[in-house]
């Protein structure tokens, strides 16, 4: 008689046959599956970084607190993300972090482009009140690679598995059942256990697989009686070895999600790790079976850089993409005759959704900062994103006879855009100034363009926008009050009294800010030491002694008030006769505004800062 090949395929391991054949044992062997889906993937990342050496998938592991078993899961998914080709950032957070602090850490993340998944260990080792479902929730849907966010568990309960983000133990699962070489389609599936992590999206993954589901959870009423009919038969019920042998339809395939510590005097611990089933008796009676440890653990881990990789490929090919024509919905319009005022025509129109437009023209959710429905700020992230692609063009619109009522030009820049845009389907965006409401209140009026050329809402744009003109104006009236405030102290106190203040003894130690150390450079004066500074060196340091005739730094307001053109400021008797003349100019004029405009990041922008001349 000729012998039979019955080797298992996917790296399973025989247990033991009959003489005919007829019933064959076999152990997945997911240490060995995992180590071959870890080489197909690390062939797959080389293969994309020689087509695009710009391609480098990131992962992000964030970890609250030191529990011992969430630091060895994190070595391992660390290890294996190091074969495959993934880079690996590790954010540890003390356990004392508040969820405040971990939600912004994980806004962070989410903005960052080199990172492509964000995994949130759990459980939290946390000493505080963190609701880790909200944290989760938190990860952006494009980077949730644990694929625990209620958006990723919608889709996949809907069925929508080609948009969302599959939970890594159960496509480890889905993988070894698969490997077994038997069609799911019309199997009886019995999932043990209703966790979200595991036992619901199990059933999902079966259901639209076609194989017909029933969940059961450890208090359902003769558990044997349902368990004996599966085809398949996955186990998450958290209770060790509960599952035995004659529970099993002969021939079934029994995947073990569980993983129990129990006692073992032969182990040198201890204990010994078993799962949900009892392996030793069902492994006599299924046709596959899954050993705990080694079984869907390592396969978890090798699902978990399928997922980063897969994130890393869309995110990093909608970065490619930019160039490629924007699928926009355009608003449509309805020309009367005549034409209806400005405001008719903007209130005549519902604006889209600002998250809806943000991804039509290529943005992500995460690169944007919503002000209400119709308006957001965009994260000067994408500018790091997009740093391999070319330039557009720019053209700029401009004039040179200005007139009361304007020229024209941003419902001309408005016009040509909308021109661009809906009708020569070229990518284009308008980039006009804020209005003042100087000349918006004035006989000019706003600056949103005009007719059926303008941005709406048109009240809200020529109005306060995000609130930049108000916070320009706080911060440049602030550096107004600080002069005075200055001249008024030291025109009232003694130079020790003033340096004192500007260099206090606290807790019993006297010592100047790095601030105060670059004006001591400034000065001339190489000593660092406050106590070292002779009379004449405290005198030098303590005043600025600015010449109030000087001072070109004026207060400023954002509405044309022609009666603060020039005021008298100090008539107060508590400011001791200090008075002064000075004016207010309108906020846009200020040199804080053309700063706003010029810089390129935080750091220049406080370095543009400190460059200011306030007076002589």
């Amino acid at each position: 008689m000729a012998a039979r090949n019955n080797a298992p395929p996917g790296g399973g391991k025989m247990e033991g046959q009959d003489i005919s054949g007829a019933e064959v044992h076999h152990t997945l062997d997911g240490k060995a599956v995992a180590a071959e889906i870890r080489r197909e993937l690390a062939g797959q990342v080389a293969a994309e970084r020689a087509k695009d050496p710009t391609f480098s998938p990131g992962l992000a592991i964030l970890q609250v607190g030191g529990r011992e078993d969430s630091n060895v899961y994190i070595r391992m998914k660390t290890k294996a993300a190091q074969e495959v080709g993934i880079t690996v950032q590790h954010i540890k957070l003390p356990a004392d972090t508040t969820e405040s602090s971990l939600l912004a850490t994980i806004q962070r993340l989410n903005f960052d482009p080199s990172v492509h998944g964000i995994l949130l260990q759990l459980p939290l080792d946390t000493t505080g009140d963190v609701d880790s479902d909200k944290c989760t929730n938190a990860i952006a849907v494009e980077k949730d690679v644990d694929g625990l966010t209620e958006v990723n568990a919608g889709r996949l309960a809907r069925g929508d598995v080609e948009s969302c983000v599959i939970p890594c133990t159960p496509l480890g699962c889905l993988e070894l059942i698969r490997r077994c070489g038997h069609d799911i389609r019309g199997k009886e599936a019995v999932v043990l256990g209703r966790s979200k992590i595991v036992g619901t999206p199990m059933a999902d993954l079966l259901t639209w697989n076609n194989a017909t589901v029933t969940v059961c959870h450890s208090k359902t009423v003769n558990l044997e009686s349902v368990t004996r009919r599966a085809d398949i038969l996955v186990v998450a019920i958290r209770q060790p070895q509960l599952v035995k042998g004659q529970w099993i339809k002969p021939g079934a395939i029994v995947i073990d999600v569980g993983i129990n510590s129990i006692p073992d005097s032969t182990k040198k611990s201890g204990q010994r790790l078993v799962g949900d089933v009892d392996f030793q008796s069902a492994s006599k009676v299924a046709g596959w079976i899954t050993p705990v440890p080694g079984g869907v653990g390592p396969m978890t881990v090798a699902m978990l850089m399928r997922n980063t990789l897969l994130c890393a490929r869309k995110l990093h090919k909608s970065a490619a993409a930019v160039g490629e024509p924007w699928n926009v919905r355009y608003l449509p319009l309805a020309p009367r005759d005549p034409v209806p005022s400005d405001i008719e025509v903007a209130r005549g129109q519902t604006p889209k959704n600002i998250a809806e437009l943000a991804s039509e023209i290529g943005l992500r959710l995460t690169e944007i900062e919503p002000y209400g429905s119709a308006k957001a700020k965009v994260s000067l992230s994408v500018l790091e994103r997009l740093k391999d692609h070319p330039n557009g063009n720019y053209v700029v619109m401009t004039g040179i006879t200005p007139t009361p009522l304007g020229e024209g030009k941003s419902t001309t820049t408005i016009g040509l855009t909308q021109a661009l845009c809906a009708h020569l389907q070229t990518n284009t965006v308008a980039c006009v100034r804020q209005p003042s409401q100087g000349p918006t209140f004035g006989i000019k009026g706003g600056a949103a363009g005009g007719g059926y050329s303008q941005v709406i809402p048109m009240e809200d744009f020529n109005l306060h926008l995000t609130g930049d003109i108000h916070a320009i104006t706080a911060a440049n009236n602030l550096l107004a009050a600080q002069i005075d405030t200055r001249m008024f102290h030291e025109n009232t106190q003694l130079d020790m009294a003033l340096f004192n203040r500007l260099v206090p003894v606290k807790k019993g130690v006297r010592q100047f800010s790095a601030v105060q150390l670059r004006r001591l450079q400034k000065l001339g004066i190489n000593k660092t030491y406050p106590s070292d500074l002779t009379e004449q060196e405290i005198s030098r340091f303590s005043r600025l002694d600015i010449d109030p005739a000087t001072i070109t730094w004026n207060r400023v307001l954002d509405t044309n008030d022609r009666y603060l053109r020039k005021i008298t400021i100090g008539q107060s008797p508590t400011e001791k006769g200090l008075m002064r003349e000075t004016q207010f100019d309108i906020s846009v004029a200020s040199e804080l505004m053309a700063i706003l405009a010029l810089t390129t990041s935080l750091r220049d922008m406080r370095e543009r800062v400190g460059r200011i001349v306030i007076g002589q």
